[in-house]
């Protein structure tokens, strides 16, 4: 796979640095869109490839929005962010999917640490109850090593296979009501996580949230009874409605699907979001999530950790999915089902539904040297009908998400920065052996 970078790199004939452009805004207006002085367009423009290119001439179409973001170091290795934005919009409304996993792991991890209680840890056992309709128990994972569940075990399959239960399960630990106040409170307002996922629960069910209880062994050490937001949280977000249909059990309904009681987030928050784990001392201090050094590196491997390097749950043997190694690593990697090369790492959070697909990541490779930040949505239904399972993920969104992800790559190994970042901090465990779950 070593060859992987020659394989595809294009020649780039325009210089690494930003346009003369005033990109880093709130909102790119639709004729930005083709600005012949927008890098990202420049990046796309240059491409030889028909996805991209229908993509790029229908932009609002597919209603693209697209955040880069370049890293470059001082001496001391101290990160500074240029950001260029294509088509981002914190007031259009699109669907966020699994990418709300994202937050509620790392919120998660920062609930257990302010908890502050004696003995317990992300790896203690975590037993979910019953308590009001449309709440289910846990009293078990088998595919876990100890067969138990635990945070720990909860936001690793969130990452590595983007596993729906293990964010319910982390959304009632947190409650709706402590999950997004205490994400507003860091600055990250534009977001809502209202409801669990593929889950059909009413508004007034998914603000109750399940009795929780924590173990060690037989020992309790924390308990936490049924939690109920007194809160409405409404989406300010325009463009609510979308499409010309939506199928409601099996009857298609033939007007706009509302998307008010949906969760959001804005794609800007969702970067901010990461940024504020992968450089957690180059944001504000608001920004930052009350986590240990060994939370970080937990993290650290599992955003970036395939299914084929994993042990428990062992996803090589699980016949009802086929899940390779870009399972859920879109940019660069999406388009195919081969092995992936082990020098290059994606930290990162998908989601697909409704037609929605969006990938929020920073890329490394370590054989170069090169890292980004880069965040993307794309809308691929052409039928404009919600719920049909219709879509072009495959056709258009993932080969779109891919291409892009590869063309600023090559884009970054072009560019000649004067000191090189000292990566070492990302350069995590894999081996099966050291899992201790």
């Amino acid at each position: 796979m070593k060859h992987w970078i020659l394989f595809y790199l294009s020649i780039v004939l325009f210089a690494c640095q930003p346009p003369e452009t005033n990109e880093i805004a709130e909102k790119v207006t639709p004729s930005q869109y083709v600005d012949s002085t927008n890098l990202i367009y420049q990046i796309l423009a240059e491409r030889e490839n028909s996805v991209l290119d229908s993509v790029i001439n229908h932009p609002e179409t597919f209603e693209i929005q697209i955040l880069y973001t370049q890293i470059d170091r001082d001496s001391a290795n101290r990160p500074s962010f240029t950001s260029h934005y294509y088509g981002i919009d914190t007031n259009n409304y699109f669907y966020p999917a699994s990418t709300v996993k994202m937050p509620a792991a790392f919120l998660a991890l920062e609930k257990l640490n302010e908890l502050n209680v004696d003995g317990l840890t992300k790896y203690s056992t975590m037993l979910t109850d019953s308590a009001a309709d449309g709440q289910t128990r846990v009293t078990e994972d088998l595919t876990s090593e100890s067969g138990m569940p635990s945070v720990a075990h909860y936001i690793k399959k969130i990452f590595l296979v983007s596993d729906n239960d293990a964010f319910n399960r982390l959304y009632e630990f947190l409650g709706q009501e402590y999950l997004n106040d205490q994400l507003h409170e860091k600055g990250y307002d534009q977001l809502h996580v209202i409801h669990r996922l593929a889950i059909f629960n009413t508004p007034e069910q998914n603000r109750r949230t399940n009795p929780v209880s924590f173990y060690d062994n037989a020992d309790i050490l924390y308990q936490q009874e049924l939690v109920e937001s007194s809160r409405d949280f409404r989406m300010q977000t325009q463009n609510l409605r979308k499409g010309v249909g939506f199928m409601r059990n099996d009857s298609l309904i033939n007007e706009p699907k509302d998307f008010s009681q949906n969760n959001f987030v804005a794609a800007r928050t969702l970067q901010d979001m990461l940024k504020a784990i992968i450089f957690p001392d180059a944001v504000p201090e608001e920004q930052q999530f009350n986590l240990t050094e060994d939370d970080y590196q937990f993290l650290y491997r599992y955003m970036s950790q395939l299914p084929s390097e994993t042990t428990f749950p062992n996803y090589a043997a699980d016949t009802t999915e086929d899940y390779y190694d870009s399972y859920v690593k879109f940019f660069l990697f999406g388009d195919t089902k081969e092995s992936l090369p082990k020098n290059i790492r994606i930290f990162n959070k998908i989601g697909m539904a409704y037609g929605y697909l969006t990938d929020n990541a920073y890329v490394i490779d370590f054989e170069s040297n090169t890292e980004f930040l880069l965040t993307a949505v794309i809308y691929v239904n052409k039928n404009q009908i919600l719920n049909d399972g219709v879509y072009e993920y495959d056709d258009v969104g993932i080969p779109f998400l891919a291409d892009l992800g590869r063309a600023i790559f090559e884009y970054e190994l072009a560019c000649d920065r004067p000191n090189l970042p000292d990566l070492s901090r990302y350069q995590v465990t894999y081996d099966k052996s050291n899992e201790a779950m």
